[in-house]
């Protein structure tokens, strides 16, 4: 798609969650669906209709990557959520793993695939992949990421330091999954990605390093990225680029130069103060605080009106396009269906 695509679509005034979870969890057998492309495609599909967007978002199901990342080495779907590498990744795992990246995809990442394919026969809509991003995959695969992250902001190398070590064969390790998996999702036809880096935060990355001129940020999050960046590019695939988590204005600048046709960031921001960073042609999209729609005490149907209200008239004060949307994807929360599903109807719909 060209960018002015986006733009054309920001200035009608779309909006639109990720609410695909909230539709398959409709069906009764929504986790059969899981594992059913043409099933799981038609959901997708559904969701795009029923939130008149013509974007369509798959799940935004961030285990996907890893669960297939440890298929590689043997480790069942079962275990793969509590499953994290041992003190010391060894160089053979790397390669054993680059070896079998041409095989099959396990059954879940298949169907996510032949999701993209079903949708992507549809002309109305634009088919869209998603996948975890590396940083983010990297601290999934590590039971405590964050210490040997700061030793590495401040110098430790990976020769002196084998959970250092850790850390870059990690990344090493999600680099290699999610490029065969983007690869998979461009061939079945997605002709935009949603990259999702909720990881990529203060809580992971220190600031107080950064402003000390330490090269952390750049090295474990931007670099990769950037070759993901050249991956769609090359393959003329728009990028989509997610992050929920909190991060400060430097990350912010470095998100946007990674060129996204949209850029998604979570409720802890404000997007009109974004709007001065952010670049004119980078349609911003959010961020209502949809992770807290179950509750009535933490957001209630008033207070979705007046935040919706707020956002737009001061984004329209900015001038900058923005798609007004869910900070992250819409989830379904047993027993609490109802009161999600009204307030995403009054962020759609109630006027400014």
């Amino acid at each position: 798609m060209k960018r002015q695509y986006y733009l054309d679509l920001a200035a009608r005034g779309l909006r639109m969650p990720i609410g695909t979870d909230l539709v398959l969890h409709e069906k009764p057998d929504h986790d059969a669906i899981r594992l059913d492309g043409r099933r799981l495609g038609a959901v997708v599909a559904e969701a795009a209709t029923r939130y008149q967007t013509p974007l369509a978002i798959p799940l935004m199901d961030l285990t996907l990557e890893k669960a297939s990342l440890l298929g590689l080495l043997g480790i069942p779907y079962a275990q793969a959520a509590e499953f994290h590498f041992p003190d010391s990744i060894a160089a053979e795992t790397l390669s054993i793993v680059e070896s079998r990246l041409k095989g099959p995809l396990d059954v879940r990442s298949q169907a996510h695939v032949d999701a993209i394919k079903i949708v992507a026969t549809d002309r109305s809509l634009v088919s869209s992949g998603m996948c975890i991003g590396p940083f983010s995959l990297m601290t999934k695969l590590l039971a405590d990421p964050i210490t040997p992250v700061y030793m590495l902001g401040a110098g430790t190398t990976a020769e002196e330091d084998p959970e250092v070590q850790n850390v870059e064969r990690a990344l090493a390790l999600a680099e290699m999954i999610i490029h065969r998996s983007l690869a998979r999702q461009i061939e079945a036809g997605a002709k935009a990605i949603v990259l999702a880096e909720p990881a990529a935060n203060v809580a992971y990355i220190s600031p107080k390093q950064l402003e000390t001129g330490s090269d952390v940020w750049e090295r474990l999050v931007m670099q990769p990225n950037r070759r993901i960046r050249k991956q769609l590019g090359d393959a003329g695939v728009d990028l989509i680029f997610h992050c929920c988590g909190e991060i400060t204005n430097q990350m912010l600048r470095d998100f946007a130069s990674l060129d996204p046709v949209m850029l998604s960031l979570g409720s802890s921001r404000k997007l009109w103060e974004d709007a001065l960073i952010v670049p004119d042609n980078v349609v911003l999209y959010g961020n209502l605080p949809t992770k807290s729609f179950y509750s009535d005490t933490k957001v209630t149907e008033e207070n979705v009106i007046q935040m919706t209200r707020e956002l737009i008239t001061n984004m329209c004060r900015t001038g900058h396009p923005l798609i007004l949307g869910s900070e992250c994807d819409v989830l379904s929360v047993t027993g609490c269906e109802c009161r999600i599903k009204a307030k995403v109807d009054t962020m759609l719909n109630c006027s400014v």
